[in-house]
């Protein structure tokens, strides 16, 4: 094997590593926010492919396919474990979202949406504080920290162009994707109860006294209430994120081994 051989192979496994560290840097929390402009993100996933390449060739000699063919679908493997791991994250903000815009629609914010730019869509005034919190959160507590080292260990776990499709992963894509509902109803829940309760309150307060004009009572006491309510679960909230994102860890770890050979 002559020097030009090598040197294209440790170039096409660099373009692979590239690849699978490329695809957190889509749609994982933090790491793939809209805000971060597509620049800032190339330069980090060409950066943390340079630190983990040379682990990478230690762990195990890097076969690159022979034609151009082979290399491209192995290219679209490695980009799908990458993005699987953000995906798993992003799961938990898709439950936040949701939960945001159930207590916007029922507090009455819903009608004052504003452009939220890390995600490039309409969010209302309550959907927005939770997002933004979670992401905070997320970074005090090395959340992203938590998905790069997920990123290197994958490269142990599932070996360059060595991903196969397990018959558990959609089982396991299907139970996360009921996750977004579930933990969105639990977080919405608190808030939408009181909210149905004041509206109960409401309508026996307009049958009882029809003269009221339950319209200019009803909306400034849902905002009220809702927001009181809100800020009476913050502290709660924060506990059930780090059992969200316990959940989410451990999920990353199940959705790699379902990669593995």
């Amino acid at each position: 094997m002559d020097l030009f051989d090598i040197v294209q192979g440790q170039v096409a496994a660099f373009l692979l590593v590239l690849t699978r560290t490329s695809g957190i840097f889509f749609i994982s929390p933090f790491l793939g926010s809209l805000n971060i402009s597509y620049k800032i993100r190339a330069t980090a996933a060409v950066v943390l492919a340079v630190l983990l390449f040379p682990v990478v060739v230690k762990l195990y000699v890097v076969e690159v396919p022979a034609t151009t063919l082979l290399f491209a679908f192995t290219v679209v493997k490695e980009l799908f474990v990458g993005w699987l791991i953000g995906l798993v994250g992003y799961i938990v903000l898709s439950a936040v979202n949701m939960a945001g815009k159930v207590m916007d629609m029922q507090v009455g914010f819903a009608v004052v949406n504003m452009m939220d730019p890390t995600t490039q869509q309409q969010q209302g005034m309550i959907g927005s504080f939770l997002y933004n919190l979670t992401i905070i959160y997320f970074v005090i507590t090395n959340g992203h920290h938590v998905i790069i080292s997920a990123l290197a260990e994958s490269f142990r776990i599932i070996p360059l162009d060595s991903m196969v499709w397990n018959t558990s992963l959609p089982q396991l894509i299907n139970d996360l994707t009921a996750g977004i509902f579930m933990n969105g109803m639990k977080i919405a829940m608190p808030v939408t109860f009181a909210i149905l309760l004041t509206n109960v309150g409401m309508g026996i307060l307009a049958r009882t006294m029809p003269q009221m004009n339950i319209f200019v009572v009803g909306i400034p006491l849902q905002l009220t209430i809702g927001s009181g309510m809100l800020s009476m679960i913050l502290p709660f909230y924060i506990l059930f994120l780090d059992v969200v994102f316990n959940e989410m860890y451990a999920n990353i770890s199940i959705a790699l081994k379902a990669l593995a050979p």
